[in-house]
């Protein structure tokens, strides 16, 4: 019994690496957007980021507008979170910079030269150049009010993400 014990101790031993090592790659495509929004960073200077990266890999920049007390945010990063397709296809096709709104930083200079922002979190598509494609409100991309379920429907954001992708 107690060498069956020890055997069963030593299969687990030498799993267990392999198990620690999945989720990091299992996670590694939706780290961009998991990212939170921060008042401290720089829109302009993420934006010129962006815009080098997006040239450099031929993609386009997703502006995910909003803030860490917005519950509609968490719900959209969630929807990513739980959808490794969805968060493969965003990160594939777009850059996606996290634009801060909030007390300490309402990023009001840099908003300024986009449309206005009914709602949050909202979303600017890029072209790679930094040049504005689209406004979206995500209210659009929500479940309908009646639905018993809360939050952003995957196949609505997959049609948008898909239209804007090229």
């Amino acid at each position: 019994m107690k060498t069956l014990f020890l055997f069963i101790l030593a299969l687990i031993f030498l799993f267990i690496p392999s198990f620690a090592k999945q989720p990091a790659d299992s996670t590694r495509a939706t780290s961009e957007q998991n990212q939170k929004f921060d008042p401290m960073r720089d829109a302009k200077k993420d934006i010129q980021d962006a815009v080098s990266q997006a040239k450099n890999n031929h993609k386009r920049i997703l502006l995910d507008v909003g803030g860490e007390w917005c519950i509609w945010c968490h719900r959209l990063d969630s929807l990513f979170l739980q959808n490794k397709d969805l968060a493969e296809y965003l990160n594939k096709h777009y850059v996606v910079v996290k634009i801060n709104v909030s007390d300490e930083n309402k990023n009001q200079n840099f908003l300024s030269n986009y449309p206005e922002v009914a709602g949050y979190p909202h979303l600017f598509v890029l072209d790679k150049n930094g040049k504005l494609l689209h406004s979206q409100d995500t209210g659009e991309l929500e479940y309908p009010k009646n639905y018993p379920i809360k939050g952003h429907d995957k196949k609505k954001v997959f049609n948008f993400l898909k239209k804007w992708a090229k």
